[in-house]
Protein backbone atom coordinates (compact mmCIF):
# COMPACT_ATOMS: atom_id res chain seq x y z
CA UNK A 1 0.00 0.00 0.00
CA UNK A 2 1.37 3.22 -1.01
CA UNK A 3 0.27 4.80 2.61
CA UNK A 4 2.41 2.06 4.54
CA UNK A 5 5.62 2.73 2.17
CA UNK A 6 5.21 6.53 3.16
CA UNK A 7 5.07 5.78 6.68
CA UNK A 8 7.81 3.91 6.11
CA UNK A 9 9.51 6.42 5.57
CA UNK A 10 9.13 8.03 8.07
CA UNK A 11 10.02 5.30 10.44
CA UNK A 12 13.08 4.60 8.59
CA UNK A 13 14.24 8.47 9.15
CA UNK A 14 13.47 8.17 12.87
CA UNK A 15 16.17 4.99 13.21
CA UNK A 16 18.80 7.05 10.94
CA UNK A 17 18.07 10.05 12.77
CA UNK A 18 18.70 8.58 16.20
CA UNK A 19 21.59 5.72 15.01
CA UNK A 20 23.51 9.22 13.46
CA UNK A 21 23.02 11.97 15.76
CA UNK A 22 22.80 9.87 18.79
CA UNK A 23 20.02 11.12 20.04
CA UNK A 24 16.92 10.35 21.13
CA UNK A 25 13.80 10.43 18.21
CA UNK A 26 10.71 9.10 18.24
CA UNK A 27 7.32 8.60 16.19
CA UNK A 28 3.87 10.23 16.52
CA UNK A 29 0.82 7.67 18.35
CA UNK A 30 0.92 4.53 15.94
CA UNK A 31 -2.64 3.13 15.46
CA UNK A 32 -2.39 -0.88 15.57
CA UNK A 33 -2.01 -1.16 11.97
CA UNK A 34 0.81 1.28 11.91
CA UNK A 35 2.24 -0.58 14.62
CA UNK A 36 2.06 -4.24 13.02
CA UNK A 37 3.59 -2.64 9.75
CA UNK A 38 6.57 -1.00 11.96
CA UNK A 39 6.99 -4.17 14.03
CA UNK A 40 7.07 -6.09 10.88
CA UNK A 41 9.91 -3.86 8.97
CA UNK A 42 12.13 -3.77 12.25
CA UNK A 43 11.68 -7.31 12.51
CA UNK A 44 12.90 -8.10 9.02
CA UNK A 45 16.07 -5.52 9.18
CA UNK A 46 17.17 -6.83 12.02
CA UNK A 47 19.79 -5.20 14.00
CA UNK A 48 20.03 -1.46 14.53
CA UNK A 49 22.49 1.10 16.16
CA UNK A 50 19.87 2.18 19.13
CA UNK A 51 17.05 0.13 20.81
CA UNK A 52 13.38 0.33 19.32
CA UNK A 53 10.65 0.54 22.26
CA UNK A 54 6.94 0.68 21.55
CA UNK A 55 5.04 2.56 24.61
CA UNK A 56 1.94 3.80 24.95
CA UNK A 57 1.86 5.09 28.69
CA UNK A 58 1.17 1.47 30.39
CA UNK A 59 1.10 -2.06 28.96
CA UNK A 60 -1.11 -3.09 26.18
CA UNK A 61 -1.71 0.11 25.45
CA UNK A 62 -3.48 0.14 22.15
CA UNK A 63 -1.86 3.68 20.52
CA UNK A 64 1.71 3.43 21.04
CA UNK A 65 4.43 5.65 20.02
CA UNK A 66 7.89 4.46 18.96
CA UNK A 67 11.10 5.55 20.47
CA UNK A 68 14.44 5.13 19.05
CA UNK A 69 16.76 5.09 22.49
CA UNK A 70 20.37 5.98 22.41
CA UNK A 71 22.42 3.78 25.37
CA UNK A 72 22.40 6.15 27.61
CA UNK A 73 18.17 6.84 27.96
CA UNK A 74 15.78 4.89 29.27
CA UNK A 75 12.25 4.08 27.98
CA UNK A 76 11.21 5.03 31.82
CA UNK A 77 13.26 8.58 31.54
CA UNK A 78 12.48 9.19 27.36
CA UNK A 79 8.83 8.27 28.27
CA UNK A 80 8.18 11.04 31.30
CA UNK A 81 9.46 13.89 28.90
CA UNK A 82 7.46 12.59 26.07
CA UNK A 83 3.92 11.52 27.42
CA UNK A 84 1.55 13.34 29.93
CA UNK A 85 -1.45 12.86 31.25
CA UNK A 86 -4.39 15.05 30.59
CA UNK A 87 -7.19 14.06 33.49
CA UNK A 88 -10.50 14.96 32.27
CA UNK A 89 -14.06 15.95 34.57
CA UNK A 90 -16.94 16.71 33.58
CA UNK A 91 -19.14 20.22 35.40
CA UNK A 92 -21.82 18.70 35.36
CA UNK A 93 -23.90 15.50 36.01
CA UNK A 94 -26.46 13.35 33.89
CA UNK A 95 -25.42 10.57 30.78
CA UNK A 96 -21.45 9.88 30.89
CA UNK A 97 -19.39 11.15 28.00
CA UNK A 98 -17.85 8.33 25.76
CA UNK A 99 -14.77 8.14 24.11
CA UNK A 100 -16.08 9.42 20.60
CA UNK A 101 -17.19 12.13 22.90
CA UNK A 102 -13.64 13.05 24.16
CA UNK A 103 -11.71 12.39 20.58
CA UNK A 104 -14.55 14.20 18.41
CA UNK A 105 -13.80 17.27 20.66
CA UNK A 106 -10.18 16.94 20.66
CA UNK A 107 -10.06 16.43 16.68
CA UNK A 108 -12.50 19.09 16.55
CA UNK A 109 -10.29 21.92 17.86
CA UNK A 110 -7.89 20.87 15.27
CA UNK A 111 -5.37 18.16 17.56
CA UNK A 112 -3.67 16.25 15.18
CA UNK A 113 -4.64 12.48 16.22
CA UNK A 114 -0.97 11.38 16.03
CA UNK A 115 -0.55 13.77 19.41
CA UNK A 116 -3.21 11.87 20.97
CA UNK A 117 -2.70 8.16 22.77
CA UNK A 118 -5.30 6.09 24.71
CA UNK A 119 -8.78 7.78 26.06
CA UNK A 120 -9.10 5.84 29.25
CA UNK A 121 -12.57 6.56 30.21
CA UNK A 122 -14.27 6.39 34.17
CA UNK A 123 -17.15 7.04 35.88
CA UNK A 124 -15.90 10.96 36.73
CA UNK A 125 -14.29 11.25 33.02
CA UNK A 126 -11.34 10.14 31.70
CA UNK A 127 -7.61 10.23 31.42
CA UNK A 128 -6.24 11.00 28.23
CA UNK A 129 -2.72 10.15 27.00
CA UNK A 130 -1.53 12.80 25.10
CA UNK A 131 2.09 14.24 23.38
CA UNK A 132 3.41 16.94 25.78
CA UNK A 133 3.93 19.09 22.93
CA UNK A 134 0.02 19.76 23.03
CA UNK A 135 -0.25 19.75 26.83
CA UNK A 136 -0.30 23.62 27.05
CA UNK A 137 -3.01 24.31 24.08
CA UNK A 138 -5.09 21.68 25.49
CA UNK A 139 -5.20 23.42 29.15
CA UNK A 140 -5.98 26.82 27.61
CA UNK A 141 -8.21 25.30 24.76
CA UNK A 142 -10.12 22.34 25.85
CA UNK A 143 -12.83 23.44 28.07
CA UNK A 144 -16.22 21.65 26.11
CA UNK A 145 -17.21 17.45 25.09
CA UNK A 146 -20.45 16.58 23.60
CA UNK A 147 -22.75 19.09 25.48
CA UNK A 148 -20.61 19.30 28.89
CA UNK A 149 -17.80 21.56 30.55
CA UNK A 150 -14.86 20.55 31.51
CA UNK A 151 -11.82 20.75 34.37
CA UNK A 152 -8.39 19.58 33.38
CA UNK A 153 -5.31 18.92 35.20
CA UNK A 154 -1.56 17.81 34.21
CA UNK A 155 0.09 14.80 35.50
CA UNK A 156 2.68 12.71 35.16
CA UNK A 157 2.03 8.77 33.43
CA UNK A 158 2.69 7.06 37.24
CA UNK A 159 -0.40 9.00 38.02
CA UNK A 160 -2.12 7.50 35.43
CA UNK A 161 -5.74 5.93 36.50
CA UNK A 162 -6.22 2.28 34.60
CA UNK A 163 -9.32 1.20 34.54
CA UNK A 164 -10.06 -1.85 36.20
CA UNK A 165 -9.46 -5.13 34.33
CA UNK A 166 -13.01 -7.15 33.99
CA UNK A 167 -11.85 -10.83 33.00
CA UNK A 168 -14.14 -13.26 32.06
CA UNK A 169 -13.42 -16.87 31.23
CA UNK A 170 -14.30 -18.52 28.13
CA UNK A 171 -13.74 -22.59 27.92
CA UNK A 172 -14.78 -24.34 24.83
CA UNK A 173 -13.15 -26.79 21.94
CA UNK A 174 -12.25 -26.24 18.77
CA UNK A 175 -11.67 -28.00 15.68
CA UNK A 176 -7.85 -26.51 14.92
CA UNK A 177 -5.68 -23.90 16.29
CA UNK A 178 -6.12 -21.60 13.17
CA UNK A 179 -6.99 -18.03 13.83
CA UNK A 180 -10.31 -18.15 12.93
CA UNK A 181 -11.53 -20.42 14.85
CA UNK A 182 -9.88 -19.47 18.18
CA UNK A 183 -11.92 -15.77 16.98
CA UNK A 184 -14.75 -17.02 16.88
CA UNK A 185 -14.49 -19.37 19.71
CA UNK A 186 -13.39 -16.68 22.17
CA UNK A 187 -15.60 -13.82 20.82
CA UNK A 188 -18.29 -15.46 20.43
CA UNK A 189 -18.99 -15.08 16.59
CA UNK A 190 -19.92 -17.14 13.88
CA UNK A 191 -16.55 -18.26 11.90
CA UNK A 192 -18.01 -16.43 8.76
CA UNK A 193 -17.78 -13.37 10.78
CA UNK A 194 -14.62 -14.16 12.04
CA UNK A 195 -12.76 -14.77 8.96
CA UNK A 196 -14.45 -10.78 7.54
CA UNK A 197 -12.71 -9.78 10.14
CA UNK A 198 -9.43 -11.28 9.65
CA UNK A 199 -9.27 -10.11 6.49
CA UNK A 200 -10.36 -6.74 6.84
CA UNK A 201 -7.09 -6.20 8.91
CA UNK A 202 -8.91 -5.46 12.43
CA UNK A 203 -7.45 -8.61 14.57
CA UNK A 204 -3.89 -8.17 16.23
CA UNK A 205 -1.70 -11.65 17.47
CA UNK A 206 0.71 -9.88 19.68
CA UNK A 207 0.45 -6.43 18.28
CA UNK A 208 0.95 -7.53 14.52
CA UNK A 209 -1.40 -7.23 12.21
CA UNK A 210 -2.91 -10.21 10.86
CA UNK A 211 -5.02 -11.04 7.32
CA UNK A 212 -4.85 -15.04 7.05
CA UNK A 213 -7.45 -17.11 8.42
CA UNK A 214 -5.18 -19.88 8.54
CA UNK A 215 -2.28 -18.37 10.71
CA UNK A 216 -2.00 -20.93 14.13
CA UNK A 217 -1.78 -19.68 18.02
CA UNK A 218 -0.21 -20.62 20.57
CA UNK A 219 -0.98 -20.66 23.97
CA UNK A 220 -0.03 -17.32 25.66
CA UNK A 221 -0.68 -15.33 22.62
CA UNK A 222 -2.64 -12.01 23.14
CA UNK A 223 -5.66 -11.85 20.39
CA UNK A 224 -7.27 -8.11 20.17
CA UNK A 225 -10.19 -7.47 17.56
CA UNK A 226 -11.03 -4.26 17.72
CA UNK A 227 -14.17 -2.90 18.83
CA UNK A 228 -14.73 -5.90 20.56
CA UNK A 229 -11.74 -5.84 23.07
CA UNK A 230 -8.68 -8.67 23.61
CA UNK A 231 -8.47 -12.09 24.98
CA UNK A 232 -5.54 -13.55 26.01
CA UNK A 233 -4.81 -17.57 24.84
CA UNK A 234 -4.54 -19.11 28.30
CA UNK A 235 -4.66 -22.42 28.16
CA UNK A 236 -4.27 -24.60 25.13
CA UNK A 237 -5.63 -28.74 26.05
CA UNK A 238 -6.46 -31.84 25.49
CA UNK A 239 -8.54 -33.48 22.54
CA UNK A 240 -12.06 -34.65 23.10
CA UNK A 241 -13.20 -38.21 21.55
CA UNK A 242 -14.51 -36.12 18.77
CA UNK A 243 -10.69 -34.99 18.34
CA UNK A 244 -11.69 -31.13 19.40
CA UNK A 245 -9.23 -29.43 21.41
CA UNK A 246 -10.33 -27.93 24.56
CA UNK A 247 -9.77 -24.07 25.28
CA UNK A 248 -9.38 -21.56 28.16
CA UNK A 249 -9.44 -18.14 27.02
CA UNK A 250 -9.35 -15.16 29.58
CA UNK A 251 -11.42 -12.22 27.63
CA UNK A 252 -10.95 -8.63 28.73
CA UNK A 253 -14.44 -6.62 28.58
Amino acid sequence: MKEDRIFLGKIEDKIKGASEKYMLTYSDFLDPHEHSVASNYIREKGRFDVDIVFFGGYEDAERVIMFCLPDYISINDASKDVLKVIRVRTKEGGKALRHGDYLGSLTGLGVSRGKIGDILVNEDGADIIVSSEIVEFLMTNYAKAGRKYLSLSEHELSELKLPGNNKLTVKDTVASLRLDNIVSSAFGLSRAKAQEAIKRGIVFVNSLEQTKTDVQIDEGDKIVLRGKGKVLVKEIGNRTRKDRIFMEFERYI
